[in-house]
């Protein structure tokens, strides 16, 4: 496998944009460092948005991608996010929990509370492990993997995230981006069934320059 810390307004695979998507860079990595001849295969075992920075897995056999996305179907794989919200949130920790409809055609999702037809359930649990002035810093442990979850979840309780404009900011950042970082992922590895841990740190800029990383 390899495992790359995104920039947030990179693409991970390609749309209409027609913008060179994360995807596309590792292969050419990959062919450089390894002198590799004809097509190098890469898999894509987790996604994040565009404007969200941290942790992407891509898988380098068929066999490995196989096997994570087992672990990812059966949530084998630990996913931790963080992101930034008002100070005027009241709970230090707790779960957000419903049911979540993607619009494709503005790539949006929507948060019920009761299932509806071809809405999926979705779950997080989350706490406050930083606070500043103006801004709470919360850790997610993400359980499922729904279309923007965290961004949809957090704007539904009336707290949307620093810079994500598409779910209530009132503001844009400086970068593009939006106040939400992969941080880390942990599984055991398909092959050597070791333990991996990764943290991956999110970017110097904004409020997280902030912000201590640890």
């Amino acid at each position: 496998m390899i495992i790359v810390n995104k920039r947030c307004g990179v693409l991970v695979q390609g749309d209409k944009t027609g913008d060179t998507p994360l995807i596309e860079l590792v292969k050419k990595y990959i062919k450089n460092k390894y002198s590799k001849t004809g097509n190098v295969f890469l898999g894509l075992v987790n996604r994040i948005d565009r404007p969200v920075s941290g942790i992407v897995i891509f898988a380098k056999t068929s066999k490995a991608l196989s096997r994570m996305n087992d672990k990812l179907k059966n949530r084998q794989i630990g996913k931790f996010y963080w992101l930034f919200i008002s100070n005027k949130f009241k709970s230090n920790k707790g779960s957000l929990e419903g049911w979540f409809k993607k619009n494709k055609k503005i790539n949006k999702s929507y948060f019920y509370k009761e299932q509806i037809n071809n809405s999926k359930y979705g779950s997080l649990n989350y706490r406050v492990i930083e606070k500043l002035e103006n801004y709470f810093k919360i850790e997610v442990d993400l359980i499922t993997g729904r279309h923007h979850q965290i961004r949809c979840s957090f704007s539904e309780i009336g707290f949307p995230i620093v810079g994500d404009i598409k779910y209530g900011s009132k503001r844009t950042n400086k970068d593009g981006g939006i106040c939400l970082h992969a941080r880390e992922v942990n599984f055991i590895h398909p092959v050597s069934k070791e333990e991996i841990i990764i943290k991956a740190d999110p970017p110097k800029l904004g409020l997280w320059s902030a912000s201590p990383f640890d």
